[in-house]
């Protein structure tokens, strides 16, 4: 296998490539899932102002002192305090305010009884003019259930940075610090086209010879999870012309990288390396991996371009082992590791090169145990369907005993 290039290498060598894309002005609702593009600085105090957050009585807690439910503190309600709503007037010695959860505390208060720590009923209290008295079953000190200004973000503090992938949390921190647009890293745009004359697409009837195309559903998915946008083009049959065309047509949306599938090995109708040395440049094609030697990659007019096997177990395992890194680059995400250490429960034979064996995962007493999902034929999709993680079997390991820990990429 020494003619053969490795995968670390292969992968240094794509990564070396690959560029991240610009960046563009998305609406917030349109932001989940995406990459900032930009530092990210408070303008203002969150909370802006101090609020309530409790329904209950603003009071001064000078005035509660030793209060308890035998020996109550009885306050003068002097206004009703509605969230939105700003406090007519301040809190004086031996007055309160009916306050709702978010509602600014007035001047002179500075904490905050919840209503069931008082003589109100919650029944009738939302509902019911403000009564003239409260009494206060319990001491607090200055500051309970009060949210003061600038509790949570002070102004001009960086609060997210440049690279920040946007969950809901982000969105949200966004939406109280008043920007309604944000700029992200554009979604990477890839050209996916499959070739052979075998091909059918998904909605048509299967006649003699012919399967349904599933690489161009299998990659489109890949392709979404992993932060890109996807340009399909129909299946190009086994003609080197219209290879050819195919090629220069996913090129007029100007993608950000073309992937192919099929057509890259030795056989007389794999065409996709002859366009490519025709139209780009070729930097290797065949890698030391298992499943998925015949894998290509190089550029078209400087997009990157990977041609993936045909069989839809390679297309997927070289997607996992050498794209996904390379478009998760380009999209501004960190490719996280996914790899644990299991027991393989069983012999496996290899055949030299670094091969990817889909396995199930079971926990045992804190220790995971990896059996094959059955046959390892590159085009049984039933065994990535199943299958936890790909089980990595090292370059020139020939057979594997059980008993034995090995590294296992997951897939769930």
């Amino acid at each position: 296998m020494t003619d053969l290039l490795n995968v670390d290498d292969a992968l240094q060598i794509i990564l070396s490539r690959i560029e991240q894309v610009s960046s563009e002005d998305i609406e917030l609702e349109s932001a989940l899932n995406r990459v900032l593009a930009q530092d990210i600085s408070a303008p203002t105090n969150l909370p802006p102002f101090a609020n309530s957050s409790m329904d209950g009585y603003a009071v001064r807690s000078e005035d509660i002192q030793q209060a308890t439910r035998e020996t109550p503190r009885r306050l003068a309600v002097v206004m009703d305090i509605p969230a939105g709503k700003t406090p007519e007037k301040a809190i004086d010695t031996g007055q309160a305010a009916r306050i709702m959860t978010g509602a600014p505390l007035p001047d002179g208060a500075d904490a905050v009884i919840p209503v069931e720590d008082t003589d109100a009923n919650w029944r009738t209290w939302i509902n019911e003019t403000t009564a003239q008295q409260v009494a206060i079953y319990r001491t607090v000190e200055s500051g309970a259930y009060v949210r003061a200004i600038g509790e949570d973000i002070r102004q001009g503090v960086q609060v997210l940075k440049n690279g920040t992938l946007l969950r809901p949390q982000e969105i949200g921190m966004l939406a109280a610090l008043g920007f309604p647009r944000v700029k992200v890293v554009r979604q990477p745009l890839v050209a996916i086209l499959t070739t052979g004359d075998e091909l059918v697409n998904v909605d048509q009837p299967l006649t003699p010879g012919k399967i349904r195309d599933v690489n161009t559903y299998t990659l489109t998915g890949l392709v979404h999870a992993n932060g890109g946008v996807v340009y399909p083009l129909p299946i190009a049959r086994d003609s080197l012309e219209e290879v050819r065309n195919l090629f220069k047509s996913a090129l007029q949306p100007k993608p950000d990288m073309l992937i192919s599938s099929a057509g890259v090995s030795v056989g007389a109708a794999d065409l996709i390396r002859t366009v490519l040395e025709e139209l780009g440049e070729v930097g290797f094609w065949r890698i030391n991996l298992r499943p998925g030697k015949p894998l290509a990659f190089g550029h078209i007019q400087d997009v990157p371009f990977f041609g993936l096997p045909g069989n839809p177990v390679s297309a997927m395992v070289t997607f996992e082992v050498l794209v996904r890194p390379a478009l998760l680059k380009m999209a501004g995400r960190v490719a996280k590791d996914r790899i644990i250490q299991a027991v393989c429960d069983e012999d496996i034979k290899s055949d030299g090169r670094r091969s990817y064996i889909r396995v199930n995962l079971v926990e045992k007493d804190g220790v995971y145990h990896a059996t094959t999902t059955g046959t390892q034929s590159s085009g049984a999709l039933m065994s990535m369907v199943i299958a936890d993680g790909l089980m990595i079997v090292p370059e020139d390991v020939q057979s594997v005993k059980a008993g034995t820990t090995l590294d296992v990429r997951l897939l769930k």
